[in-house]
């Protein structure tokens, strides 16, 4: 009765838990990277937001600039025509 008792073997090739391992595991990874391209694409577009605010800023700087420096010569040139009015005078 031993000899007709035969030891049962490993099933050979791919099993169906195997499959699903990898099918989740690939589909972690695909959830990632999905998650990785979402963030990237926000900083980027973000990040394009901050350059253009920036600009903005450096140039209302200048502006500013420019116009304190054309304030300044309207008091010179107002500080001298009343020099000028009181010399007259």
């Amino acid at each position: 009765m031993r000899g007709n008792t035969k030891k049962k073997k490993a099933p050979n090739g791919i099993t169906f838990g195997m499959v699903s391992v990898i099918v989740m595991a690939m589909g972690i990874v695909l959830i990632l990277t999905m998650i990785k391209i979402y963030l990237s694409n926000q900083i980027y577009y973000e990040s394009k937001k901050v350059n253009k605010i920036q600009r903005q800023v450096e140039a209302l700087k200048a502006e500013r600039q420019i116009l304190q420096q054309n304030v300044e010569a309207l008091k010179f040139r107002s500080n001298v025509t009343d020099t000028i009015f009181m010399i007259e005078e």
